[in-house]
């Protein structure tokens, strides 16, 4: 195992030494030693207050700190901005190929470590650089970039009116429990082709794979065995999805590339896209710039969106880099296999580009939220869409919503990687549904399992885990409930529009609309 060393001053060339001992009073306090003297990224210290050890680390490293992952693995953090971008966007000095990382070249990590999901090895784009990495990207941009994004917005906000269909009614609501944490996997599964009654399941796996603890091995596997499963089902039955287009793209994907960049879309995706929507939400419900500025019409719901980004990216610590040559960065040396990790958060708020970190910065999107260079996030703008649309429908359907607690009574978890809300309680005036087809009482039973329990993936279903083919993403929208087409009829949709009536038969004809929208066909 690569020995890291660093000096202790203020990260300008200062001459490395051993860090100090856990015994060392350096340690009290934030850093909680690990081993080697090392700071842990993990456990109740860093679940705690993770900001906290940032600042710690910055005041006695500066911009690159050495640090300990689960199990005491050693890395580096990069706390600085011009530090952070320097790594993320040269790729032939920080690779993201982990098989050049020094302890999975000596063995010294286990074939179980909790870490594995998160840093190692697979046959994605994201742990390639040069050729390898452009023709896999390239299939992941050209695939994302099929989706019309209009049609998209349409579909985002049904199921944003459905979930909020399930609780309007009561007058509170936990708005992550309830909505934010469902919204983006409803949209994602529909998205990659899998059938909505894995949404749930997905939701609990996804949370899992990224913890960095034991119970993420488990949730990997049920998700990569779901995506293999859909892989299968896809090239027998292709559908307007994206491992459809995957599969098909001119770059040639393999079924296993095409299994871990749908993995990649949806844990990626999904984590930071939850956290997003709840963070933003709170923001807007609590900060007085925001909600005087939204009510005032001063600040829009991007504006909110782009501040959190800046104040609390989603993904607070981005795996990972690995040296490809002894090399300096911030005062610090590093060898040839370290690993490096990218401080997303502390980058935002250094304090060379924010000596102010109070100050509104609406308008600016140089954030380091979706990291930069060649391995920045293909998906930010649907991200981002979903998160709109989310807080945005909210809002315009409980205008008077407000916090149950005070700002100071909400509590967070926090693991290596991210920080998020436990739940975000809120009361509002009782609504009326605004769906009138039973869409919001499907979803109810759906997500009406404690948030949380992992029962959900502990077992694969045994049907086929593929929504029906020959419909495309817009369908993800439940349809009204019809008496069943009879033989040799016209389609499905068709046959529910006829015999819905009132409300029905006008929900029947939007579908239709968000089919051509989405899709560019028409459904006849």
């Amino acid at each position: 195992m690569t020995e890291i060393h660093a000096g202790t001053g203020t990260g300008q060339g200062t001459q490395p030494e051993l860090a100090p001992p856990p015994s060392c009073p350096a340690h009290a306090g934030y850093a909680a030693a690990g081993a080697g003297g090392l700071a842990r990224l993990y456990g109740k210290t860093a679940e705690s207050d993770p900001l906290g050890i940032y600042a710690h680390l910055r005041e006695q490293y500066g911009a690159v700190a050495p640090v300990a992952m689960y199990g005491d693995v050693p890395a580096w953090l990069v706390l600085g901005y011009r530090e952070n971008m320097d790594v993320a966007r040269t790729p032939n000095r920080f690779t993201r190929d982990a098989r050049q990382w020094t302890d999975l070249q000596q063995g010294l990590l286990p074939s179980d470590s909790p870490l594995i999901p998160m840093v190692g090895w697979r046959p994605d784009c994201v742990s390639q650089d040069g050729p390898e990495h452009r023709r896999l990207r390239s299939a992941v941009n050209d695939s994302l970039n099929t989706f019309d994004r209009l049609g998209m917005r349409r579909y985002i906000r049904h199921y944003a009116e459905q979930l909020i269909d399930t609780f309007c009614m009561d007058g509170h609501a936990d708005l992550l429990g309830q909505y934010a944490r469902y919204l983006p996997m409803h949209v994602l599964t529909r998205m990659i082709g899998l059938s909505e009654e894995f949404a749930p399941q997905l939701v609990e796996a996804s949370l899992a794979a990224v913890k960095g603890t034991e119970e993420a091995l488990a949730a990997d596997r049920f998700i990569t065995d779901t995506l293999t499963r859909l892989v299968a089902e896809r090239h027998e039955d292709p559908a307007y999805d994206l491992a459809s287009r995957l599969i098909e793209h001119e770059a040639g994907l393999t079924d296993e590339e095409v299994m871990v960049h749908l993995r990649l879309v949806m844990v990626a995706a999904y984590e930071t896209t939850t956290t997003l929507i709840a963070n933003t939400t709170r923001m807007v419900l609590t900060d007085p710039r925001f909600r005087a500025s939204l009510t005032g019409g001063l600040m829009t719901v991007p504006d909110a969106v782009e501040q959190v980004l800046w104040d609390e990216p989603p993904l607070q610590v981005c795996p990972a880099r690995f040296a490809t040559d002894d090399t300096e960065l911030g005062g610090q040396q590093i060898k040839a296999g370290d690993m490096l990790l990218l401080g997303l958060v502390a980058g935002n708020t250094d304090p060379y580009i924010r000596p102010d970190p109070e100050a509104s910065m609406q308008g600016n999107r140089a954030h380091l939220a979706f990291s930069r260079g060649p391995h920045e996030c293909p998906g930010q703008d649907i991200g981002r869409m979903i998160t709109e649309i989310g807080v945005d429908t909210l809002l315009a359907r409980l205008p008077d919503v407000r916090l149950s607690l005070t700002e100071d009574e909400l509590s967070y978890t926090s693991n290596t990687w991210s920080r998020h809300l436990d739940e975000l309680p809120a009361r509002f005036t009782p609504q009326r549904p605004a769906v009138a087809d039973g869409g919001g009482r499907k979803i109810a039973s759906a997500v009406s399992g404690k948030p949380g329990d992992s029962h959900a993936v502990a077992a694969l279903s045994a049907g086929k885990v593929g929504a029906p083919t020959g419909a495309g993403p817009a369908d993800a929208v439940p349809k009204p409930a019809a008496a069943p087409a009879p033989a040799g009829s016209a389609s499905a949709a068709e046959a529910a529009a006829r015999a819905a009536t009132g409300a029905s038969r006008g929900l029947a004809v939007r579908l239709r609309a968000l089919w051509s929208g989405l899709t560019g066909r028409s459904r006849g």
